[in-house]
């Protein structure tokens, strides 16, 4: 079963990014491109593309920004923004991240690697284009982003990056709440074995994920952490690079939390964007040339930190959120103040569930579900009052007489008491009609192992970031239940979850609100 959603969902991305950006490519020839051969580390040949500013006069020099691709894509990706850079006075190196397409090597997965491939290729249009040295900027989608805030960790040359859709740490994104994220690792092992050549430690890495080789966690956990940019903060805050981060509220593959808590610990100048959608959706017109939020905020960000623009951009409210609604984007001086109105809503009583039984209450499907949320304001839903209440427990507020604008990250906390050591539960925020029709506000997985069976202990979990408003009649409700297509779960056969309240530690849910 896994097998077969891994391909399928796989070859749907690879046609996908096939059909839709064969025009840009082709519209994008006529102009100044080359495509290179790059001699990366240890000699391994990237294939690139140039694009450079028409007409460029001789000793000019221009500033210059490296994309290395997204995973899983052709090295035609970003064409279409490379030819707008250019025509706005820069020069624009895309190549092949190694191990994928006709770039040589094998798949490392943002590893040392790949690192010193990027900062060649640097060294090579500097070498080979009118680059100005003290001008270089980096940028991607997906794994272009996380490739770029690593390099920026590493090279002190990179000046300005724009992170888009990326991960700025990697168990966070595929393992949050000690859960693994099935269909994220399917989707992105799929891929790379369809359009490219994975590593021994990489393809180890996901047969020990995906079997849930628990001896081998730590060693999973290590892997990630390599290549996670929050790991290298010191050294990012040490080159203090202009940093922007943008992702989407339903990224099912590197949910907004991370890109977060990370933009907090940034000590050079930073701009964090959340918009509505799903992985890599929010950037995906503008990669065919089309009007785009993101790519105009990218290059706004290289314009004034690479070319000296004064166009007001430093002096900009740096958190921007544009809601999953019809509203206009919002500023923010901090993530900290996005979350800074939170309300409380009391989880009492007691609920007893059987586990192993997927009561309906679901976070939807990888790329599709968030897709359909971001154009057409349809998240994934469920008759609340019809919920099985043996597989599912269930919490609702009193009727709101405003609009609730959910805003930032609401935490649960509860106690729990297992008949079993491990097990898995998901906790998904609703947004309930007068009708009982829940529309999905966030969520998020949480596991555990090596609890003593019938001993009760206390989960504190962090849902989802998200910015929903919940209209005026409408209430919330907190739902949770042990099995989600999303997720591999860790309930043994016959196990139970008790959900309490014990008086010296009320189980609650805290959900931060737009201050009006």
């Amino acid at each position: 079963m896994r097998t077969a959603l891994t391909f399928a969902v796989s070859a749907a991305l690879v046609a996908g990014t096939a059909l839709g950006l064969a025009p840009a490519a082709q519209a994008d020839s006529a102009d100044t491109v080359r495509f290179v051969d790059i001699a990366g580390d240890g000699g391994t040949v990237l294939k690139a593309n140039v694009v450079t500013p028409a007409g460029a006069a001789a000793g000019a020099r221009y500033p210059v920004i490296v994309l290395p691709t997204s995973w899983a894509m052709p090295q035609v990706e970003y064409l279409a923004q490379a030819k707008q850079l250019a025509d706005s006075g820069y020069v624009v190196v895309s190549y092949n991240s190694r191990g994928f397409w006709q770039s040589g090597g094998e798949i490392e997965t943002a590893g040392p690697k790949d690192v010193a491939d990027a900062s060649l290729v640097i060294d090579w249009a500097l070498a080979n284009t009118p680059a100005d040295p003290a001008k270089v900027g980096m940028a991607g989608v997906s794994y272009g982003a996380g490739i770029s805030l690593l390099v920026a960790a590493h090279d002190k040359r990179v000046k300005a990056v724009a992170a888009l859709s990326g991960w700025a740490d990697l168990i966070d994104s595929i393992y949050s709440g000690r859960t693994q994220h099935l269909q994220a690792a399917a989707l992105l092992g799929g891929a790379g074995y369809l359009t490219g050549r994975p590593g021994p430690e990489l393809q180890q890495t996901l047969k020990d994920f995906l079997s849930s080789n628990l001896d081998k966690e730590d060693e999973m956990i290590a892997w990630g952490r390599k290549r996670s940019a929050a790991t290298h903060l010191d050294a990012l805050n040490a080159n203090r690079p202009a940093i922007m981060l943008g992702n989407a509220w339903g990224d099912t593959i590197f949910p907004p939390n991370q890109f977060a808590s990370f933009y907090e610990k940034l000590a050079g100048p930073k701009r964090l964007e959340f918009r509505p959608g799903d992985h890599a959706t929010a950037e995906a017109t503008g990669l065919l040339g089309l009007p785009n939020d993101t790519w105009t905020s990218a290059h706004r960000w290289f314009d004034h930190y690479l070319k000296g623009v004064d166009n007001g951009v430093d002096r900009e409210q740096p958190v921007r959120l544009k809601p999953r609604s019809d509203a206009g984007y919002e500023g923010y001086p901090d993530w900290t103040s996005v979350n800074a109105n939170r309300r409380e809503i009391p989880l009492g009583g007691s609920e007893h569930l059987w586990a192993n039984v997927d009561s309906g209450a679901d976070g939807g499907v990888v790329l599709l579900s968030n897709l359909l949320d971001q154009f057409f304001q349809a998240p994934p839903a469920v008759s609340v009052p019809l919920l099985p209440r043996a597989f599912a427990g269930v919490w609702q507020s009193e009727r709101y007489a405003t609009p609730q604008r959910v805003r930032g990250t609401a935490r649960l906390h509860t106690t729990v008491t297992p008949t079993a050591e491990s097990g898995t539960f998901v906790a998904y925020l609703y947004d309930v009609g007068p009708l009982g029709i829940g529309k999905l506000v966030t969520h998020a997985p949480y596991t555990f192992h090596d609890r003593q069976p019938g001993r009760p202990f206390a989960v504190d979990l962090d849902l989802f970031s998200t910015a929903y408003d919940v209209p005026a009649g409408h209430r919330l409700a907190l739902v949770v239940d042990t099995v989600d297509p999303l997720y591999i779960e860790h309930n043994p056969t016959g196990a139970q979850l008790t959900f309490s309240s014990p008086a010296a530690d009320p189980s609650h849910v805290s959900v931060p609100l737009r201050s009006e």
